[in-house]
């Protein structure tokens, strides 16, 4: 089974939610455990929200909107959320926060939550691609199957 879907959001707080309820109910729908459905949907709400809160240019113009694209292809799910920011600084400049950190551990729970993480700049236009993958696991009886 194959399914894909692509987001084109504004950079505010409530798109987040959205955006995790659309993939929590197409996991759901596909059949995919719900434990591997949780941890993608936690990966992509802090995604979504580093989106949210550096992924565009306040100047006048400047894009106010990022993308979120998940496939669900044979055995895995990829997620990419991109956006129009400045970009992160050099890999070699990027310390991840420590455990205790009010903010900045984002991405660090992301690479926790995942199989396979890349973290580059967007072709083009600058900001950033922060994409995803896990392998999936399968409930007994999808309910897309059975509808």
């Amino acid at each position: 089974m194959s399914i894909w879907w692509s987001l084109h959001l504004r950079r505010e707080a409530a798109s987040v939610p959205l955006a995790r309820r659309l993939l929590i109910g197409t996991m759901e729908t596909a059949g995919v455990d719900p434990d591997i459905s949780y941890d993608l949907s936690l990966a992509l709400t802090e995604a979504c929200a580093n989106a949210v809160e550096h992924g565009g240019d306040a100047a006048p113009g400047g894009s106010q909107a990022y993308r979120v694209t998940a496939y669900l292809d044979g055995e895995k799910c990829r997620i990419e959320v991109a956006d129009s920011g400045p970009g992160l600084p050099r890999a070699q400049d990027f310390r991840p926060a420590r455990a205790d950190a009010e903010h900045g551990r984002g991405l660090c729970l992301i690479q926790e939550l995942t199989d396979h993480v890349h973290i580059g700049a967007k072709p083009g236009l600058g900001g950033t691609v922060v994409s995803f993958d896990k392998i999936l696991k399968w409930t007994k009886d999808p309910s897309l199957l059975t509808a």
